[in-house]
C-alpha cells in the first residue's frame, strides 16, 4: 500500500510543490481547500486527475483550520500516514492589519489540527510549518537554539504554533516536528511578496507595460532559497527515526536591494531608473536581518540548498517574462497597490 499524506495549504506555493513531490514518490495525497465562489487551485491544476479515474491519487476536501470538528472527521476518514500543516495567513505586512485573523489561522489553527490528530486516534507523523520570522530581532545567524523575538503578529502566531507542536510531541508522544524555514521563493510565489513583486515588475517593465515599482525597506537582509528544494527537507523530517526541529536555509544573506539589482540586470534593466520608495510598504516594526544556519539539517537529514539567491532571482525573472509573453503581454498590473513581504 502506498503512503497517504494530508496537506493543509495545498493550493499555496509550498503545498503545490509538496504535493508534486509526494505524488512522484508514490503517495496518495489529500489536500484541504477552503470553499470559495471562484476556483483557487491554479497551482495544483496540473496535478489533478478526475477522482472517478482509477489512477487518481490526488483528492481535495473542503475544510478550514477554523473548524476543528471538520478536521477530526477528515483525519478519521482519510487516516493519513503524514500530516503537513502549511496553511496560514502568511503575509507579514498584512498580519499587522489583520492580527486577530492571523492569530486564529496561523496560531490557533495549529492546535486545532494537532488536537484533531489526537482526538481522531490516528497514528501519524505531523509537520508544522514554522518560520524564520519567529527570530525577529534576534541577531543572525539563527539556528534551532536561537531565542525567538518576533516582530509581527505573524511571527508571534508562528511562535505559538512552534511551541504547541513541541508540547504535543512531549505531552502526547506524537511524532511532531517543526520545520523552521527561511524565506523560500519560486515562480509560484504570491504576487504581493517582495521577490515575486520584483520579478513580475521586471517582466512588465521590459515589455513596456509598466514604468515604476514601489517598495519600502530596501536594506532588509533575507536568506532566500528555492521553494521546490525546501519541500524535500519537509519530507525528510518526517522520515527521520526520531522527531526533531530543523532550520532550512541557504546560509547566505542578501538585501532587497541586492535582489532588485540581480533581477533587473538579468533583464538588461537599471533598477534605479524604475524603483520608487513608498513608506506605506514599511512595517510598523521591521526585521532587519534573517540568515539561517542549516548545519543540523545538512548533518542529520543530508539536506542542502543548491540554488542560491542570484540563481533564484534569475529563474523567477525568466518565468515571469515567459508568463507575460504567454498571456499576450497584457496582464493587469497591480503590483504597486500591495504591501510587500521580505
Amino acid at each position: 500500500m502506498s503512503k497517504r499524506a494530508f496537506i493543509t495549504g495545498i493550493t499555496g506555493q509550498d503545498g503545490s510543490y509538496l504535493a508534486e513531490l509526494l505524488l512522484a514518490k508514490g503517495y496518495e495525497v489529500h489536500g484541504l481547500i477552503r470553499r470559495a465562489s471562484t476556483f483557487n487551485t491554479a497551482r495544483i491544476d496540473h496535478l489533478y486527475v478526475d477522482p472517478h479515474d482509477p489512477s487518481a491519487r490526488l483528492f481535495l476536501h473542503y475544510g478550514d483550520l477554523s473548524d476543528g470538528a471538520r478536521l477530526v472527521t477528515l483525519l478519521a476518514e482519510i487516516h493519513p500516514d503524514e500530516v503537513y500543516n502549511l496553511a496560514a495567513q502568511s503575509h507579514v505586512r498584512v498580519s499587522f492589519d489583520e492580527p486577530e485573523h492571523t492569530a486564529d489561522t496561523t496560531g490557533v489553527g495549529t492546535i486545532r489540527l494537532l488536537e484533531a490528530v489526537r482526538l481522531s486516534g490516528i497514528k501519524t507523523r505531523f509537520y508544522q510549518a514554522s518560520s524564520s520570522e519567529m527570530f525577529g530581532s534576534t541577531p543572525p545567524p539563527q539556528h534551532e537554539d536561537t531565542p525567538f523575538s518576533p516582530r509581527s503578529p505573524y511571527g508571534a502566531a508562528k511562535v505559538y504554533g512552534y511551541w504547541i507542536t513541541r508540547n504535543y510531541r512531549e505531552a502526547h508522544g506524537m511524532f511532531a516536528v517543526n520545520g523552521i524555514l527561511f524565506n523560500h521563493e519560486s515562480p509560484r510565489r504570491g504576487e504581493t511578496f517582495v521577490t515575486r513583486k520584483i520579478t513580475r515588475a521586471v517582466a512588465s517593465i521590459k515589455a513596456g507595460d509598466q514604468q515604476h515599482l514601489y517598495l519600502g525597506n530596501l536594506d532588509a537582509v533575507r536568506d532566500w532559497g528555492y521553494a521546490a528544494e525546501y519541500v524535500e527537507g519537509m519530507w525528510r523530517m518526517l522520515q527521520a527515526d526520531q522527531p526533531d526541529d530543523y532550520v532550512l536555509a541557504t546560509g547566505s544573506g542578501y538585501t532587497v536591494r541586492d535582489f532588485l539589482q540581480i533581477a533587473f540586470q538579468h533583464a538588461g534593466l537599471d533598477w534605479q531608473q524604475h524603483v520608487r520608495f513608498d513608506d506605506r510598504y514599511l512595517r510598523p516594526s521591521e526585521v532587519d536581518a534573517l540568515l539561517g544556519d542549516p548545519a543540523k539539517a545538512r548533518e542529520k537529514l543530508n539536506w542542502k540548498a543548491t540554488i542560491q539567491t542570484p540563481e533564484l532571482a534569475r529563474l523567477m525573472v525568466d518565468a515571469d517574462i515567459a508568463a507575460l509573453e504567454c498571456a499576450g503581454g497584457n496582464w493587469t498590473d497591480t503590483v504597486h497597490l500591495h504591501s510587500w513581504e521580505a
